[in-house]
């Protein structure tokens, strides 16, 4: 659960955000729900409330991947979220791992979202914000962190928009020749 990616992997609910129609997958509370393997189905208007901080994630490290200053009030909107959000104060034992112990019965989108804040957070606050990267697609804009070893990798994924580009590139190039 406390992964430093899990707000970029949050944000990225909602993907190919270059296009005129990006794709959602958390279409309404139940998907919330099983997105953050909660006990119960959250209420709508905490529904609304997780896809409005997904939003403030996005666009904060969205800004941070293209080399500018995130907006003060998504800035702000995140250190309000993480200061009503559950604190993180005991540690449990799991299967491979110790993690935290959240309560996630209230269904509060903050209690819900808790491990994403914290994640946000510990990820502005660490050594691997200079790696959060977005897709060069302009119809993907995916977000991720850049652990290749060159630190110069340009595309969410090979297998998709990676090979995407390379095959546009050899069209434009056979039809040149």
């Amino acid at each position: 659960m406390n992964r430093p990616d899990l707000c970029l992997e949050f944000a990225n609910t909602r993907y190919w955000r270059g296009q005129d129609s990006p794709t959602e997958t958390l279409n309404a509370p139940a998907d919330l729900a099983a997105w953050t393997k909660a006990p119960k189905v959250p209420a709508q208007r905490e529904f609304e409330r997780a896809l409005e901080l997904r939003e403030t994630i996005h666009r904060l490290f969205d800004a941070v991947a293209q080399g500018k200053a995130p907006a003060s009030r998504d800035f702000d909107g995140l250190n309000a979220a993480l200061a009503a959000a559950p604190a993180r104060m005991v540690l449990k034992r799991g299967k491979e791992a110790f993690d935290w112990e959240l309560d996630m019965r209230s269904g509060t989108a903050l209690a819900l979202l808790a491990p994403v804040l914290w994640s946000a957070g510990d990820l502005l606050a660490s050594g691997k914000l200079a790696k959060v990267r977005r897709c060069a697609n302009p119809e993907c804009l995916y977000l991720f962190l850049d652990e290749s070893r060159a630190g110069k990798r340009r595309w969410c994924t090979m297998s998709s928009c990676g090979n995407r580009a390379k095959a546009r590139r050899h069209y434009h190039k056979s039809r040149q020749a």
